[in-house]
């Protein structure tokens, strides 16, 4: 079987790492080269495989022969591409393209791209298949079995389920005592139960079918790692076995190994927020219920001119900060802050969306977790444009949860003041809790306007945070376009932030 090292990309210290959040780096593509541009090239009816169009087997020798810019061919589970009429069309670069030129790119891209459909992206470049390889085996000796090792076995979750004649009531015990209403994610539609329970960098999953009932309740029991599903059956009957179970049911595995599970969500509502950004609310399906938890960001997804595009996005409250007594938590609606560009694949298409309009939103996604935030005495936020989405949670969160903190600053990035207008409410919390600041910095501001100016570089941010020298625990976080966080990351790096004391979030 191909497989490339996955060390070999990204670097230990790469920003591209996964865990650090922050997705690939992007380079300035040439006119003519959006991702628009490359669906129409796909609809054109050219040859983008290079073989007219006839699928064929790949052996490995010939797929490694395909290695050069202008005649690359990658293979990704499995199914052989020819990439290189989309080289100039990639958002990373011919560069990070290149380094699965001839060779099995999976491991390379489910570290930077696992959300994209590629099935979709490059349909129109599939080479064919690649050849399965004969097994050489002794003569009389049997073939060894791989038999999947359970995991974490010492702590697999286990479920349980009873009934009366009008309701199912499905328990699951996985002796976490951290878990919360965020860890569970639950969804009831078509007679198929799916249920996930996020446990630290795990799943536990429940898959089963003929499940003929309405989710009216989900509980979680903090401290004693229980989850409780209350279902009403749609008729009044005795069950003989819970379902039939499917694929993944009753399963634990690595989070970042379950795929991604989307359901379609109804656009119930749409506010401005200001000239060219919006709050849109998207209503869970009946049947469905989670929350997104502080940090963690979903991926909508939409099938635009036959080809689906897929965009992460990290929610916000209903209220951009909410009161402080007030959780403001909802299981039943996504309110999502979306800046709306012209010329953007999805969020044109979003920008053009009506009430009753629908969008396709996955599980929650993402690295970072409450426990950054374990110890934290000092918060630097550094955010650009709706890249102060996923601060807005962590904001409410530290000053009304976080023991021992003592400073909290945004330094919060725009273009003029018209980008600034709804952020009123943050200069009232400012106001309230002496251990909030907020700054904001324009690139092009009016002549009236006596805040910073400029973008983000060295002597800004040496003047905006300080270094400790004692015992102290500080985190920077950082969120923004894809140039912004690289430019903030190699900065942090000279002020001589370490990379515990930094989490950059998907830009």
């Amino acid at each position: 079987m191909l497989n490339i090292p996955s060390q070999s990309f990204p670097a230990p210290i790469s920003q591209q790492r996964v865990s650090s959040s922050v997705g690939r780096s992007k380079v300035p593509l040439k006119p003519g080269r959006s991702l628009m541009d490359w669906i129409r090239l796909t609809k054109s009816g050219a040859d983008l495989t290079g073989v007219k169009g006839k699928l064929i087997e790949v052996t490995e020798d010939e797929l490694a022969n395909h290695n050069k810019k202008d005649d690359c061919w990658v293979c990704i589970r499995g199914l052989v591409y020819n990439v290189s009429p989309y080289m100039e069309y990639h958002p990373g670069g011919v560069e990070e393209l290149m380094k699965a030129a001839g060779s099995d790119g999976t491991d390379l891209f489910d570290q930077v791209h696992r959300w994209v459909n590629y099935e979709s992206m490059l349909k129109e470049c599939l080479v064919g298949r690649m050849a399965v390889k004969p097994l050489s085996v002794a003569k009389g000796m049997p073939i060894a079995k791989k038999v999947p090792v359970p995991l974490f076995k010492e702590v697999m979750p286990r479920y349980d389920w009873f009934q009366t004649d009008t309701n199912i009531t499905v328990i699951i015990y996985t002796k976490e005592k951290a878990l919360t209403c965020g860890s569970v994610i639950a969804d009831l539609q078509g007679g198929v139960l799916s249920t996930e329970v996020i446990l630290g960098e795990s799943s536990y999953l429940l898959h089963i079918s003929k499940f003929y009932t309405i989710l009216i309740h989900l509980q979680t029991s903090c401290g004693v790692g229980k989850v409780e599903l209350s279902m009403k059956k749609k008729s009044i009957t005795k069950w003989k076995e819970l379902g039939l179970p499917l694929d993944s049911h009753d399963l634990l595995l690595k989070s970042k190994d379950r795929g991604l599970f989307y359901r379609k969500c109804t656009l119930v509502s749409i506010t401005d927020v200001t000239h060219d950004t919006k709050l849109y609310c998207l209503q869970l399906p009946h049947g469905t219920s989670f929350q997104v938890p502080i940090g963690k960001h979903v991926y909508l997804k939409s099938v635009i001119k036959g080809s689906e595009i897929v965009k992460p996005y990290t929610p916000v409250f209903r209220r951009l900060i909410p009161e402080q007594e007030v959780t403001d938590f909802d299981s039943k609606n996504i309110f999502l802050m979306i800046k709306i560009y012209p010329d953007g694949a999805l969020t044109s298409h979003i920008g053009n969306l009506q009430l009753g309009d629908s969008l396709y939103a996955s599980n929650p996604e993402g690295q970072f977790s409450t426990s950054h935030l374990q110890g934290v005495t000092t918060l630097y936020l550094l955010a650009a444009g709706t890249g102060f989405t996923p601060m807005a949670k962590l904001i409410q969160y530290a000053l009304k949860d976080l023991d021992g903190l003592r400073r909290t600053r945004l330094l919060f990035f725009n273009r003029s003041e018209k980008d600034i207008l709804w952020m009123s409410q943050l200069q009232q919390v400012a106001e309230e809790d002496n251990r909030f600041e907020v700054e904001h910095v324009l690139s092009e501001p009016s002549l009236e306007w006596t805040g910073k100016r400029g973008r983000i570089e060295f002597s800004l941010l040496s003047d905006f945070m300080n270094k400790s020298t004692d015992d102290s625990k500080t985190l920077v976080c950082v969120c923004g376009p894809s140039p912004f966080t690289e430019q903030a990351l190699t900065i942090l790096q000279k002020l001589g932030f370490s990379e515990e004391e930094i989490h950059a979030f998907l830009g």
